[in-house]
């Protein structure tokens, strides 16, 4: 066991070094640098303890996982998120639980295959393993609704697809993260039922605890801060005070609009704009769309377009936008121009930044495939021209 100790602690140590000494540092990654850390610490400990000398008869640094976890991820998920001291009552349990590992250092508190001996730590090992188990639970849980919100409100901002945006790389893991120790809790339960002492319930931990490491050495070190970074501008933001140069005239305002203030009239006058400027400008060839970028050009509240685009056309941007990008594909499919081009550049062409998106929003839309549309178009028009 000592040699993926070894592994995952040096793994875990450099990659945390990596993510806190990045250009421009986010919170989400000092959290992610202090759980890699931690996880070094962790390491350091069994190696200690089953080496050179026992330290803690427990462990209770895995009780700061989960917390951290749900803060990373919300850190990464939430557009605007200010620190709330709240947020270290999460360490709580973490802390209650070090304490007592100094308490009870020497004592032989944790024994599995004697687990239901009525001695005097009894209970204290009935709670633990039941605080483990909600913790692990509840934050992996958490994480996960986050995350699939996230991949769900992310549609009302970008008009493409990336692992980066849709944090697909952070739910896998946070999946893995929560399967690895129901995989403890397993080999726990097998020791105690079985009083079989020769299976380390901690070997999954420590496989698991490896395995992420690495993962968020490369993922991790590479994930930008989705609202700092990705949905940024490119173009100067909309100037509040020429917006109030300009008022809309006042009438009597929609229940369906009135939390966010926009008036149905001027709703309606936003989504002529909006569709004016798809067809005159085409801005959905631009492959890095995003509804900010839309909202400076036409000088509307990106708010008040989501609202627009949600409310008055049923859909979200990702879908608003996808749906003119199939429209410009079927006529560069048909072009003479564009017989040459393969389909994965003619998706490009129209603004599509990946072949799967494109494949998937394209059958989606039309029912079939790229090639099966061409071939029906072409078939449809041998017809016409037979049949003239």
């Amino acid at each position: 066991m000592n040699e993926i100790l070894y592994v995952g602690l040096s793994q875990s140590f450099f990659a945390g070094l990596m993510i806190a000494t990045k250009k421009n540092p986010t919170v989400a990654d000092r959290l992610l640098a202090a759980w890699l850390f931690l996880i070094a610490i962790e390491m350091g400990f069994a190696i200690i303890n089953t080496s050179i000398v026992p330290l803690f008869e427990y462990l209770f640094i895995p009780f700061t996982y989960g917390p951290l976890l749900y803060l990373y991820t919300k850190y990464q998920t939430t557009e605007r998120v200010e620190f709330n001291w709240r947020y270290i009552l999460h360490f709580i349990p973490a802390l209650a639980f070090f304490i007592t590992a100094i308490v009870f250092r020497g004592k032989p508190v944790m024994r599995l295959d004697d687990f239901w001996d009525t001695d005097p730590f009894l209970l204290f090992r009935l709670l633990y393993g039941f605080s483990f188990f909600v913790s692990i639970t509840t934050y992996s849980i958490v994480a996960f609704v986050l995350i699939n919100r996230h991949q769900r409100n992310i549609q009302n901002l970008v008009s493409y697809t990336s692992g980066k945006i849709t944090l697909s790389w952070l739910l896998v893991i946070s999946i893995s993260f929560y399967v690895t120790y129901v995989g403890v809790f397993i080999f726990g339960a097998y020791v105690i039922f079985a009083k079989d002492p020769t299976y380390d319930p901690k070997l999954p931990s420590y496989f698991g605890l490896t395995f992420f490491a690495f993962a968020f050495s490369f993922y991790g070190f590479k994930q930008p801060g989705i609202f700092n970074e990705i949905l940024a501008p490119r173009h100067p933001a909309v100037d509040p005070v020429t917006l109030k140069k300009t008022p809309l005239p006042e009438v009597e305002i929609e229940p369906k609009y009135e939390r966010s203030g926009l008036k149905e009239k001027d709703a309606k006058e936003y989504m002529d704009q909006l569709l004016k400027h798809m067809q005159e400008k085409k801005p959905y060839l631009d492959v890095d769309l995003t509804i900010n970028e839309i909202s400076s050009e036409l000088n509307i509240p990106r708010h008040y377009l989501t609202q627009v685009i949600n409310g008055l056309m049923g859909k979200n941007f990702y879908t608003f936008i996808n749906e003119y990008r199939i429209e410009e594909v079927k006529k560069l499919l048909v072009d003479d121009d564009f017989t040459k081009y393969t389909l994965t550049s003619i998706a490009f062409e129209a603004g599509f930044n990946s072949k799967s998106s494109f494949n998937s929003v394209f059958k989606s839309s039309t029912g079939m495939t790229p090639t099966q549309f061409k071939e029906a178009y072409f078939r449809e028009q041998s017809k016409n021209i037979g049949s003239d």
